[in-house]
């Protein structure tokens, strides 16, 4: 999306609703964009590795997984050239090894044809995605939007999201998938946008810079048995 596209889904959530009215207010131009740009294999190389882990940790283990591949970009050569041990003594867990070693496998093979795939409509990159063990919908969702910048994503799994929509639309319990998705009607065709700014909302500094990527919630159940 460019700019001038998400002035004009800003402008469009805010004249459908006035809860994303006051958010959009609060936070300024949506940052969606504004994530650090890899390519799609180390995106997901880095969902998978961020899975069920706080930020700090998370971030602390990517990051010394990648500089075993340093100086030489993250790609399936490089990450499969890396024994068993390299990986684990990054602290990567031998089940995230495997769906590491899977997505290698996948991609190299061309089941998973990561080149084609922004040419994919958004149920069509998910199910290709998903294919990869320890990828599920809510990793294919992100990727959606934070890597291909897919503008109408809805991750109805996310609890950031979850947790955001309770809090400011002022519910009693947390929204199912279905309140969710019938709250977001009016959001088409921009809820990636929206989703932006419900994880805003969750900022406890308020205002934040717009350059700051957001940190959506875990899935509720992020897993895969094959």
């Amino acid at each position: 999306m460019t700019p001038a596209e998400y002035a004009r889904a800003q402008r469009l959530l805010v004249r459908r609703d006035p809860v994303l009215a006051t958010l959009i207010r609060r936070h300024g131009p949506c940052g969606i964009g504004d994530a650090v740009r890899v390519g799609h294999f180390a995106a997901l190389v880095r969902s998978i590795v961020f899975q069920q882990l706080s930020t700090k940790a998370a971030t602390t283990i990517h990051s010394r997984l990648t500089s075993l591949m340093a100086p030489d970009e993250v790609t399936p050569h490089t990450l499969a050239a890396l024994t068993d041990e390299q990986i684990r003594g990054a602290g990567i867990s031998r089940q995230k090894g495997l769906y590491l070693r899977d997505l290698c496998a996948r991609v190299t093979s061309g089941e998973v044809a990561l080149d084609g795939i922004d040419s994919l409509d958004d149920e069509a990159v998910i199910s290709a995605l998903t294919t990869v063990k320890g990828v599920g919908r809510w990793t294919a969702e992100m990727f959606l939007m934070f890597r291909l910048q897919r503008p109408d994503v809805l991750p109805v799994g996310d609890f950031g999201i979850v947790s955001a929509v309770q809090k400011a639309y002022g519910l009693r319990k947390r929204p199912t998938p279905e309140r969710l998705r019938a709250i977001g009607e009016a959001w088409k065709p921009y809820r990636s946008i929206a989703c932006w700014y419900l994880w805003r909302s969750l900022d406890n500094a308020g205002a934040v810079s717009s350059s700051t990527a957001p940190r959506p919630g875990r899935a509720r159940q992020e897993k895969r048995a094959t």
